[in-house]
């Protein structure tokens, strides 16, 4: 069995908060340079673009020189160039921090901002801009939230420290609360704890439950309610992908806002932020990995359905 080989530093610098994009070339493969395995690896970049950053000298290997055009394919090479950022609408809200010291950074993100680069998300995340605001280009996400949730996220300091704070991730270690907006039902009995088996395929938006051994677990209360709505306290005891959305629908009341529950609907245009999805991580409690601090965070951060329910239905400006 080959030892997982730790990369070496990027040669290239960021780029608005952003990595420089790093590909290792395969143990196997019959490709002669490391220009024809990037060209075949690279597929979505578009016809000729691969083959003219190798002619512009714009992949580097690790001592940060070019790669030549005929350079031989090495099983195992790292090689980095610079992502062509996209052209992305500005989501109008700022990233607040919570919290900060040392080793971590508590961030209270905005509804339609994406925790870290994905997709067509890049210079518009959590992680991109708070690199850039706190000098921090080291900076990584401990986990992530949803790009239509707003709350709390932590993320790391130190590079090395990373994996024990993702750690408490893993082993539900973290005590997270949400809170929802959605219908009111009177007949629904609340509390409860939701189990089921939710499954989410790649390209499909939304997930769905399925039977079988549960793998998601999550106790909802109702806080308050008033004028047809509910305010739900969510406390998850497992992070499946939209396990808070996918149970509040199964129960019948959907989160207000959502584009995926109880049926998926048309994308709205870039830029409209009129109706964000109503969810917020509203808490985090943990005990610090490095440090050993008891910590507890709550969101600044209100739902507008809840706050401002005539601005929420459209009948303010």
């Amino acid at each position: 069995m080959r030892r997982r080989t730790p990369p070496p530093p990027a040669p290239l610098p960021q780029r608005d908060g952003v990595d420089p994009v790093r590909v290792r070339l395969p143990f196997d493969g019959a490709w002669a340079t490391v220009r024809e395995y990037l060209v075949a690896r690279l597929t979505g970049a578009g016809p000729g673009v691969v083959e003219a950053m190798v002619d512009a000298g714009q992949v580097v290997g690790a001592d940060g020189r070019a790669v030549a055009p005929d350079a031989p394919y090495e099983p195992g090479m790292f090689v980095w160039f610079q992502r062509e950022l996209p052209d992305e609408v500005v989501v109008p809200f700022p990233v607040e921090v919570v919290h900060r010291d040392a080793h971590i950074v508590v961030a209270d993100k905005p509804h339609f901002l994406a925790t870290t680069p994905r997709g067509t998300h890049v210079t518009q995340t959590a992680l991109a801009r708070l690199r850039h605001e706190l000098d921090l280009p080291s900076l990584t996400a401990a986990h992530r939230l949803d790009r239509l949730t707003a709350g709390l996220v932590l993320f790391t300091v130190r590079p090395e420290e990373r994996g024990a704070y993702q750690t408490l991730f893993r082993d539900r270690q973290v005590r997270k609360e949400y809170e929802a907006v959605a219908p009111y039902d009177p007949s629904l009995a609340l509390p409860r704890t939701v189990r089921s088996r939710i499954v989410k395929e790649r390209g499909v938006p939304a997930a769905r439950e399925v039977e079988g051994e549960p793998n998601a677990v999550t106790r909802v209360e109702l806080a308050e309610h008033r004028g047809g709505l509910g305010r739900y306290r969510l406390v998850p005891e497992t992070g499946q992908t939209h396990q808070l959305r996918v149970h509040l629908n199964a129960l019948g009341v959907p989160i207000l806002g959502d584009p995926l529950y109880p049926e998926v609907t048309a994308p709205v245009p870039p830029g409209d932020f009129r109706r964000p999805l109503q969810l917020l991580a509203r808490r985090l409690e943990f005990t610090d990995p490095v440090t050993g601090a008891e910590h507890t965070f709550v969101s600044g951060r209100t739902l507008r359905a809840w706050s401002s329910p005539q601005r929420w239905a459209g009948e303010e400006p």
